[in-house]
């Protein structure tokens, strides 16, 4: 064998290897499937949470950011039960939310999985539905920054575990564009005169 025929079927070895690591399907307990999960059931939240804050403020800038958090993680929600759907896999899965982290952050296991990090609690929804005014604005203000440090803390999370490209890339997203909201929202909190809730990052 030539050496110009070895180094042939070393580079078409090394094409077919990168092609199957692009096109294996994700499992149904792949941290893809699992992120996927359960970031659609985080953006489901976030997306509740602006909905209130839209209908119950007069504040333009603060009816827009929500009406942005409604919009952008509606569509996303879409892509990932999109991806589900395309890898022939339930929208919900039988491991706990947050298994897919397991090793990587929170102390998660699958034996002892955690809540996924930002959510609000059901008190938390309910004192958010009832306030009214500048308060309502201000404590959607603090309870979304926490929503979206989960968010960022998730897909951080992926980056991490995965290497398949429209996830990753989707992740990315996610870091970026919640990091720069969480700066908005963290000015729009001192023009109210008040501050964030403890950081969980």
């Amino acid at each position: 064998m030539t050496l110009g025929v070895l180094f042939g079927f070393l580079a078409v070895g090394a094409i077919l290897l990168f092609l199957v690591g692009r096109t294996t399907t994700p499992t149904d307990a792949s941290p893809e499937a699992g992120f996927a999960r359960d970031m659609a059931t985080h953006h489901a939240q976030a997306v509740e949470m602006a909905f209130i804050a839209r209908d119950g403020s007069t504040d333009e800038s603060l009816r827009r950011l929500a009406y942005d958090i409604i919009i952008t993680q509606t569509a996303q929600r879409g892509i990932f039960t999109g991806w589900l759907q395309q890898w022939g896999l339930n929208q919900t899965g039988e491991r706990p939310e947050m298994a897919w982290m397991t090793g990587h952050s929170h102390g998660v296991t699958a034996a002892a999985p955690t809540t996924m990090p930002g959510i609000a609690s059901k008190d938390d929804i309910k004192r958010l539905t009832d306030a009214k005014g500048k308060e309502k604005e201000i404590l959607f203000l603090q309870l979304m920054i926490r929503h979206h440090e989960g968010g960022v803390q998730m897909a951080q999370g992926l980056l991490k575990l995965s290497d398949r490209d429209e996830v990753t890339t989707m992740a990315q997203h996610i870091v970026d564009g919640q990091t720069s909201e969480i700066s908005l929202m963290t000015d729009m909190l001192r023009q109210r005169g008040a501050q964030r809730l403890p950081s969980i990052l």
